[in-house]
């Protein structure tokens, strides 16, 4: 698949099989994402593959963080929130959990830092797309949360940018719709087009 087809027909793929990925699918993925241009070559993103029961913990540490936000833990209706929040991880077969580890020097701007890992995310996503796979990228409040930092021993200057869900679709295919670029650019030809 070449890259402009990648990038025109790629759309987030909320259901997969349960069938495993192979792990040189996963190694391929995770190559792309390290592939994204990072200023001053910092590389600060960070890899959490997350397969089998490794998937539990995470779901354990998101109802937790749900569970604060309860009034009635003993309701029927909060069980099934935590239920429903501990089984998220398991919805895939594997999930990819990318973090930014900023490079803290005076030259490098911790914006774009983040920009760096968000280019790698879009690599991953691309990447599975080329190789067959459906891929869906999923934040929150969660994703931010103190608790999701710790768990994956992130610094105080860490955070986790989201959990990429990858697996063999299980979906009808999405047709995409976007605005045609020239609704969202202005061409600037000389000094006179800057309003």
């Amino acid at each position: 698949m070449d890259v402009m087809t990648a990038i025109m027909t790629r759309r987030s793929i909320g259901i997969v099989k349960p069938d495993p990925v192979p792990t040189e699918l996963i190694h391929q993925i995770l190559e792309a994402g390290t592939y994204a241009p990072a200023h001053h070559r910092t590389e600060p993103w960070r890899f959490f593959v997350l397969t089998g029961e490794g998937r539990k913990k995470l779901g354990k540490t998101l109802a937790s963080i749900v569970e604060k936000s309860l009034d009635d833990l003993n309701s029927e209706e909060s069980q099934k929130r935590l239920l429903k929040e501990e089984q998220k991880p398991l919805r895939a077969p594997v999930v990819i959990a990318v973090a930014v580890e900023p490079t803290i020097n005076h030259k490098v701007l911790v914006k774009e830092e983040y920009a760096a890992v968000n280019a790698s995310i879009q690599n991953i996503l691309l990447a599975a797309h080329a190789l067959g796979l459906g891929a869906i990228w999923r934040t929150g409040n969660v994703c931010y949360s103190q608790e999701v930092k710790k768990q994956f021993g992130l610094s105080d200057h860490g955070e986790m940018l989201g959990f990429i869900y990858i697996g063999y679709p299980d979906m009808k295919e999405l047709k995409g719709k976007r605005k045609h670029f020239s609704e969202v650019t202005k061409w600037i030809e000389d000094d006179k087009d800057f309003s």
